[in-house]
């Protein structure tokens, strides 16, 4: 089986192409020439180095692979054109090379996000039969995304994960909430609702939704079908790291002096004016009944498990 990564350097496309290679499968992954490769040094893949933003240099490399999985995205930024940009028409492009260079192709994956198509705005979690309503702009990109992928339905078997909060070992996004918590204060908006799922588990259901002739041209949801509150969570990581934090309650009026201190630190840090766009919302959840009805999936690591063994990641490669 050859295999195509984009996005592969990453905190979940690393973890996708481990497990691949523990498949047996040939595995290549493109890359931009400034990619940090610190997780695929030892992992004996092939690389097609080239930016997704132009893509004439290396399309002819592009070809002969049974399944592509595109996991190349930009979570964080400060403009909004910089996200349709990476999200939108970055796949737009690399679809139309795809669909030109490998007709026999098994299957294209695209991992969009729960962010695409929005909270839950009655508490019940989200399912595929509800009309998207992103809230951020990096929702509406994923979204746009997700219809440029759609567009080459009838020519490739396509399909499109959204998963909700994703951590595990190598996230750089649930850590601020470990140091923050390892510092003795857990910051609180109000309580929210969320689904949750373990990176490993998320792997697993990627592959399920690549292997199942039933997933062409169809839309998943993947969690552990759990709902966790804030509380929830941040208990877990307590236990884990043996602390108690102190409640930080501070009003929604916050959020976006927040947002404005979490930009001018840094471009691309987790708090920003896009980022608290979606926390103003307190339901974030979905409903992964149809991919266990299709796919098989049923995630198997607990919110205590995972949380613990992010937690000792994050000590062992002192991150904590």
């Amino acid at each position: 089986m050859k295999a195509l990564v984009t996005g592969a350097a990453g905190f979940i496309g690393s973890c996708l192409t481990e497990e691949l290679l523990r498949r047996g499968a040939d595995v290549t992954c493109l890359v931009r020439p400034s990619t940090n490769l610190r997780w695929l040094e030892h992992s004996g893949v092939n690389y097609i180095v080239c930016d997704l933003a132009d893509l004439s240099p290396c399309a002819g490399s592009i070809r002969g692979f049974d399944y592509i999985f595109h996991l190349a995205g930009l979570t964080k930024a400060v403009a909004e054109k910089d996200f349709f940009s990476a999200n939108a028409d970055c796949t737009r492009s690399l679809i139309k090379v795809i669909a030109q260079n490998n007709p026999d192709l098994s299957r294209f994956v695209y991992m969009s996000s729960l962010a695409a198509a929005g909270p839950s705005l009655d508490g019940v979690p989200v399912n595929e039969k509800l009309e998207p309503r992103p809230v951020s702009a990096y929702g509406r990109s994923k979204l746009e995304g997700e219809r440029a992928v759609l567009e080459y339905s009838d020519r490739l078997p396509v399909t499109i994960i959204r998963p909700p909060a994703v951590y595990g070992p190598r996230d750089a996004d649930f850590l601020v909430m470990f140091r923050m918590i390892k510092n003795r204060v857990f910051p609180y908006w109000g309580e929210g609702r969320y689904s949750m799922l373990f990176v490993n588990d998320l792997v697993n259901g990627i592959l399920l939704s690549s292997e199942h002739k039933t997933a062409g041209g169809k839309v998943y949801y993947l969690s552990d079908n759990i709902v966790y509150t804030n509380d929830d969570i941040a208990n877990e990581i307590m236990s884990a790291l043996e602390t108690k934090a102190f409640k930080l309650r501070l009003p929604g009026s916050l959020m976006p002096l927040a947002a404005l201190i979490g930009e001018k630190i840094t471009k691309k840090g987790i708090i920003n004016s896009d980022k608290i766009k979606e926390l103003r919302y307190s339901n974030w959840t979905c409903d992964a009944g149809s991919a266990m009805g299709d796919l098989g999936f049923r995630p198997k690591i607990t919110l205590r498990e995972g949380i613990k063994w992010t937690a000792d990641w994050y000590r062992i490669h002192r991150w904590l």
